[in-house]
């Protein structure tokens, strides 16, 4: 599976690619990430990529001409088309079900925003998918890639050592949380491992992990209920 970032920080990128799981994933071409910087595009000698908004107002918006030149030149790097993501806060909301759509995808290209966002034409003329990870804002796009590139990826067959991690992660099975897990020591500072676990019968195991999956997510859809 390949990703391309097209950013104005890429240097964000260099810890994100060099740790865990991803890094060995790169090693061992599983996937691969192509970093792209907007003002490689810019032809002002400024290397400029961002303007004040007509109308008034605070801050700066990324420009058209940067962005559609870099998007061009990277569609054009790889044989199979990339399905365009651009990270809003006002587009579809990420969740797992999403996760599991996008990484049926042999490619996806990333638009990561700063300061006041794109101009709307970007949007208008590319019309890129719009994801959102949250209703809360961060200073720009790179993060939320981050998260969806996390996310994604463990879903790449073979990059996990367990392919049943992922298959039992919070949300992959009907919606549900992950139920509680534990290790050793069987007690700590006076908190022990539910007897049921130890018991040797995994059916039994069984049947009490999708009771707490199912006790854990009521309780956390009942609390987002209480804050709406």
């Amino acid at each position: 599976m390949r990703f391309d970032v097209l950013t104005l920080f890429p240097g964000l990128f260099e810890g994100f690619l060099h740790e865990s799981l991803l890094s060995k994933a790169l090693q061992r071409e599983l996937l691969e990430i192509h970093l792209w910087d907007f003002r490689e595009w810019a032809l002002d000698k400024h290397k400029s990529v961002d303007d004040r908004p007509y109308g008034g107002g605070p801050g700066m918006l990324l420009s058209c001409d940067p962005i559609f030149r870099c998007y061009e030149h990277v569609q054009t790097q790889a044989e199979v088309p990339g399905e365009l993501i651009m990270l809003t806060p006002y587009g579809q909301r990420l969740d797992q079900s999403l996760v599991e759509e996008l990484a049926e995808k042999p490619r996806l290209i990333f638009l990561c925003g700063r300061y006041e966002g794109f101009d709307e034409r970007i949007s208008l003329g590319l019309k890129p998918r719009e994801i959102s990870i949250g209703d809360f804002i961060c200073n720009g796009g790179e993060v939320p890639t981050m998260v969806m590139i996390e996310a994604v990826m463990r879903l790449i067959p073979g990059l996990l050592g367990d392919e049943e991690s992922a298959r039992k992660d919070s949300f992959s099975q009907e919606g549900l949380l992950e139920y509680p897990q534990y290790t050793r020591p069987q007690t700590y500072r006076g908190m022990s491992v539910p007897d049921i676990l130890l018991s040797g019968d995994h059916e039994k195991v069984d049947r009490w992990r999708e009771e707490m999956s199912r006790e854990r997510t009521q309780k956390r859809n009942e609390s987002s209920r209480k804050c709406d």
